[in-house]
């Protein structure tokens, strides 16, 4: 702002009295010490702005009203390794980074422990988790979801999709051998938003490579999409939550049908490129759609960009990327989970506090976690791989670590 009236002050003076030849050269000379100055301090004002499209500023606990011992307990607390592997912790206050650390885990040696076939959907193998062949990009897993909730968002947005309530099948046509079911033809987008499909589904009553698991049957066929619209209904559009990776896959393909593009293609257009996020990598099943539910790979400090994304309602450096109302119903028409402390919005879980507070978390397996406290304009990203028997870094837990560290 203070550059556009600095403009308007040269304006005025090059303009007031006319043009005068007698004057002019003392005009110019004017006219250049401001368009230094104006240079300077636009340069300036770009550097320090809040927005880190092109990188995060940095500053320290202190300055953003955050103890730094409390922080530091907490750093030591991970990398001690109590609470399973860690990879890092970064946290951001006020759209700074006011506290980033990495921690080193041997994870080629625990592979070697594991006898396993390598590939990019085993999880032991250490070229692709947690890390991506070597690169900085850490796996997201279930943080994918987060994801491709706000593209649904941003088609809305672009009118590439009506509204939530937009019937599921309807975007189904490839499926139509399926027999008809009158549950099933009344899912909306919603209730694939919020996983309440009505879909018989279960992922999380037993390990996650466990064989009967619903969504490793899924990701043992070639098309995902036809393995999930098969699957029996047991409940209500809306009725009854059930976690389902599936339901995400069908997000994935309601974003081709309704633009034409790939969920990848779609978000690197629509969304990276809009807030910086310029080295990705997203795994493709079998018949080329993109995993949705868990095949996202980020740098920790690009994560933290959606989550500042959503800490600011949709809207990047004035542009209103998602949907106004997008976060807010997100957070508003939660629905309750298995447990008690955790409720789920649109591909988010919700953990309430406080009175009436709710902070947003996008979480997936191994340890990946992105709180994002709107009250406290905070944004904390936490990198794992705790697949191991080993005890993990709970949400809850390091969500009031975070609240406890605010100076009152």
């Amino acid at each position: 702002m203070w550059c556009y009236f600095l403009l308007s002050f040269i304006l005025l003076i090059l303009t007031c009295g006319g043009i005068d030849m007698t004057n002019l050269k003392n005009k110019f000379f004017i006219f250049i010490v401001f368009i230094t100055v104006l240079s300077w301090k636009c340069a300036k004002d770009m550097k320090y702005s809040n927005w880190p499209t092109h990188g995060w500023n940095i500053s320290t606990p202190e300055e953003q009203g955050m103890d730094p011992d409390s922080l530091l307990t907490l750093s030591k607390k991970l990398e001690s390794g109590d609470l399973g592997y860690i990879d890092g912790m970064l946290i951001i206050r006020n759209g700074k980074i006011i506290f980033e650390e990495q921690y080193s885990n041997n994870y080629d040696s625990l592979f070697n422990t594991t006898n396993t076939e390598p590939g990019k959907y085993n999880y032991y193998d250490p070229n692709w988790h947690p890390y991506y062949k070597g690169t900085k990009l850490h796996t997201m897993q279930s943080v994918s979801k987060s994801f491709t909730a706000a593209a649904i968002g941003i088609a809305i947005k672009k009118g590439h999709i009506p509204s939530v309530n937009e019937k599921v099948m309807e975007y189904m046509d490839e499926y139509e051998s399926v027999t008809p079911n009158i549950r099933r033809d009344a899912m909306t987008i919603k209730d694939v938003l919020t996983m309440t499909t009505g879909i018989l589904w279960d992922e999380l009553s037993m390990p996650y490579t466990d064989t009967s698991s619903t969504c490793v049957k899924m990701e043992a066929t070639d098309d995902w999409v036809k393995f999930v619209v098969e699957q029996p209904m047991a409940f209500d559009p809306g009725e009854k939550w059930e976690y389902s990776s599936g339901a995400t896959m069908l997000l994935a393909h309601i974003i081709k049908k309704a633009s034409g593009q790939d969920l990848a293609l779609y978000i690197e257009k629509h969304l990276f490129d809009k807030i910086g996020i310029q080295d990705y990598f997203w795994k493709h099943i079998p018949s080329g759609l993109t995993d949705a539910e868990g095949g996202l790979y980020l740098r920790p400090r690009d994560l933290a960009k959606f989550g500042y994304l959503y800490l600011n309602n949709g809207n990047w450096n004035g542009e209103q990327i998602l949907p106004e109302n997008w976060v807010k119903l997100n957070t508003e028409k939660y629905f309750n989970t298995l447990w008690p402390a955790f409720k789920y919005g649109y591909q988010w879980w919700l953990i309430p506090y406080g009175e009436n507070q709710i902070t947003m978390l996008a979480s997936g397996l191994g340890g990946q976690r992105m709180l994002v406290i709107p009250e406290l304009n905070i944004v904390a990203v936490f990198t794992g791989w705790n697949i191991y028997d080993i005890p993990a870094l709970d949400s809850w837990m390091a969500m009031h670590k975070l609240i406890n560290a605010v100076v009152k």
